[in-house]
């Protein structure tokens, strides 16, 4: 970067950066004021005072007795001036029927909001009960609300009724026990007696945490499930997410790094000022956007025992880190006055570190290179080594600079031939490449193409998908590059940007000690990148366009197939994890779908059968898929199962009264761990299925799996005609084969959908 690029200001520049420091200043305070007064607005509390004034002074009879207590009220106040007291009355008594009239809105808006017969009903195909509700809804709710508001209307996660939680709990067992009929009257055995004592103790203590908890079970879900997990995070943790399938933009690394930066840092600044629009469900449920919080500028930091979030505030988070050949540099990303630098000013940047380290990086030892190995370890082996050689001086420097950054940038040095091993190395990048502590990092390979590596703790995958999801659409609508691939200026003309100071190359210290903890670090580390089997499956055959055609679920059919390949290859039946949201409830997250219910089982023994006939497979799988639809639909509602059993479990290892029963349920492996990933979050989103964007759509991401000898399977089905799988598996199972699966899944997938042919 040429030292002419930090410019001088004139007085007129001054100005203009001033004005729109304050302008930010004055959003970021309006949106926050918003927020605690929505539903309602200053509009209306000026007419709440307004009317208020107006039958203070009216003389029209039926208003008199608001009047006279409009006057007895300022006859008791005497520390003000008499011409002063009714204008003060006035405006205290409209403030505070508006902020009673706000409160009732906000009971109202909650109690409806615990209405969930819409969900159980075709959008297209609404009860009346329905309509009214809905119009009740939006007349209640407040226009306009900001990112945050709809956090004081949502309601709280109630506890389940635990005869209702352990009734389905065996019934999601029995397909397991198809051949040990004695196991299964065990099971049931050791659920009475689990009801008859120690059980409705822990749902008592349940209940009373959830009288004060905003969720009752997920803190403990962030704490117990991911914070205090032990394992390295690439692959058994994090998890990613690929821009577009087959495209584009430009073919100009830093100048795509650079698009992609600037558009991402925009959602930022949209969230710091709570400025983002908030999701809604057809237009009328909100969903809990609390994940947004941490998004940006959040570091797991690593404990002997648990790990910790440390989330920067935005005015102390003003940088990014960029690392190109293991080289890290601080990046300023705003001016002096706080705005943000444009994706021209980022482009010349990002080329002058990508020179800088190309230049330097076979200067620097390859241990000081490799420093970011270290977050790829078990977290007790991180946090003993954090503490030993990352406490003082240049190391703890270097290091603050890393965490507090809002996010990790690499400039990556290769390009990768396919989707699988584009996908591959977004999981877990090269050796010492990436730092998996950060909330997420994004990856720009060589060919133009980027994707992130996300830390799951503190939020979910369709958080941070649709904030990438604006970039991909901006991107996909076109305008932000040149034809040349470089990137466009979109700053105010005249205002130009006066950039903070030149990248910084940070520093470490690395002695022999440390250098051969880095180097037993790589071992593993490479061990576990060579164990990963991961590959992804664009199948094109058909679609969920055919799926609705056959009057199923999308999601409900694929889990059927996904359940049916599994058999196909080992002939026994697994249990089968499916992620569904909780987001219609405050600081909600997630709930288990076990697709491998007794229906489930049914349909996948007899597609397997070919002595059954056709229509007793189809009508099988129909009644599977409603059966699912149902479930899952529950799963969102808070009538699922696992979480409520995780947190008796918590309970009871905090009381003292272990369950061997809860112990044994929550043991049983999840073989199959699946997700399916939301393929449009924005509501002005292009259709899907126009043929102009069929190779512009984003595959999704995925994650490691669960079990040893399972297989993780997500899945995006981006419009009507095509569905991306990610199947992952471990090489060292011997169980296990994603070629296999994939290759098993597409025939379950093609034999499903003859079953819906003409014979």
């Amino acid at each position: 970067m040429a030292e002419e690029e930090v410019t001088k200001f004139s007085p007129r520049h001054v100005l203009q950066h001033r004005a729109w420091g304050c302008r930010r200043a004055f959003r970021i305070i309006q949106n926050r004021h918003n927020g605690f007064i929505w539903p309602g607005s200053v509009c209306n509390l000026s007419l709440v005072v307004g009317g208020i004034t107006a039958a203070r002074f009216s003389h029209v009879p039926i208003i008199q007795p608001i009047k006279l207590k409009l006057e007895t009220l300022e006859a008791t106040i005497l520390f003000v001036n008499e011409p002063l007291r009714a204008p003060l009355v006035c405006v205290i008594s409209g403030l505070a029927l508006f902020l009673t009239l706000t409160l009732v809105r906000r009971l109202a808006l909650r109690g409806l909001l615990a209405y969930r017969a819409w969900m159980y009903e075709a959008s297209t195909k609404r009860s009346v009960s329905t309509t009214l509700w809905a119009i009740l809804v939006k007349s209640v709710r407040g226009w306009r609300p900001s990112l945050y508001s709809h956090q004081v209307v949502l309601p709280r996660l109630a506890v389940p009724p635990l005869n209702q939680t352990i009734e389905k709990l065996v019934a999601s067992l029995e397909p397991l026990y198809t051949d040990n009929p004695d196991g299964l009257e065990e099971l049931r055995r050791e659920s009475r007696e689990f009801l008859k004592t120690v059980g409705p103790k822990l749902q008592r203590a349940l209940i009373i945490r959830s009288w004060w908890a905003d969720n009752y079970v997920t803190d403990w879900w962030e704490n117990y499930v991911y914070l205090m997990g032990r394992s390295p995070l690439p692959i058994n943790s994090n998890y990613y997410i690929m821009d577009q399938s087959y495209w584009t933009p430009t073919s100009r690394q830093c100048a795509r790094a650079a698009g992609v930066l600037y558009q991402i840092l925009r959602i930022r600044e949209a969230i710091v000022t709570e400025e983002l629009e908030p999701l809604v469900i057809r237009e009328t449920v909100p969903v809990c956007m609390e994940q947004y919080r941490r998004i940006f500028s959040t570091t797991r930091v690593p404990g002997e025992e648990i790990d910790k979030l440390v989330h920067y505030p935005a005015s102390k988070s003003q940088h990014i880190v960029v690392n190109r050949r293991g080289l890290l540099y601080k990046l300023d990303i705003t001016d002096y006055y706080g705005r943000l630098v444009s994706p021209c000013d980022l482009e010349r940047q990002l080329e002058w570190i990508q020179a800088d380290a190309d230049t330097k990086y076979s200067e620097i030892p390859e241990a000081e290179r490799l420093i970011p190995v270290l977050t790829s370890i078990d977290r007790t082996t991180w946090a003993r080594t954090r503490s030993q050689y990352f406490s003082l001086g240049v190391n703890k420097e270097s290091l603050d600079v890393v965490e507090s950054a809002i996010m990790y940038l690499v400039l990556d040095t290769i390009q990768y031939p396919d989707l699988s091993s584009r996908a591959a190395h977004l999981l877990h990048g090269d050796v010492g490449l990436f730092w998996f502590d950060k909330s997420f990092e994004l990856i720009a390979m060589t060919d133009g193409h980027v994707g992130l590596n996300c830390e799951h703790s503190y939020a979910d995958a369709p958080a941070v998908g649709h904030v990438l999801e604006y970039n991909l659409t901006y991107e996909v609508l076109g305008g932000l590059y040149s034809p040349e691939g470089h990137c466009v200026d979109v700053q105010p003309v005249g205002i130009p940007t006066r950039l903070k100071s030149k990248p910084s190359l940070l520093q470490w210290e690395v002695d022999a000690k440390l250098e051969a903890v880095i180097s037993s670090a790589c071992v593993q580390a490479s061990k576990n990148i060579k164990d990963l089997d991961l590959l992804i499956c664009d199948h094109d055959r058909f679609g969920k366009g055919t799926m609705k055609k056959c009057k199923v679920s999308p999601d409900a059919f694929i889990q059927m197939a996904l359940n049916a390949t599994y058999r196909r290859l080992t002939g026994i039946a697994v249990l089968t994890y499916e992620a569904a949201m909780t987001r219609l409830y405050k600081n909600g997250r997630t709930e288990t779908v076990r697709s491998l219910t007794k229906e489930a089982n049914n349909f996948v023994v007899a597609l397997l059968d070919s002595s059954v006939p056709k229509q007793e497979k189809r009508r099988l799988l129909v009644t599977a898929c409603d059966k699912h639809t149902v479930m899952y639909k529950d799963a969102m509602n808070n009538k699922g199962i696992d979480r409520h059993l995780f947190a008796l479990y918590v309970v009871s290892r905090g009381l003292g009264m272990e369950s061997e029963f809860l112990k044994k349920v929550l043991s049983i492996p999840w073989v199959l761990s699946t997700s399916q990933q939301p393929q449009q979050q924005i509501s002005w989103s292009p259709d899907c299925n126009d043929e102009k964007y069929s190779h512009q759509l984003c595959p999704g991401g995925g994650f490691g799996p669960v079990a040893t000898d399972g297989y993780g399977v997500s899945y995006m089905v981006p419009g009507d005609r095509r569905i991306f799988f990610h199947v992952s598996s471990r090489r060292s199972s011997g169980k296990t084969s994603s070629a296999e699966f994939v290759e098993a899944l597409k025939t379950t997938m093609s034999e499903m959908r003859d079953l819906f042919t003409a014979d």
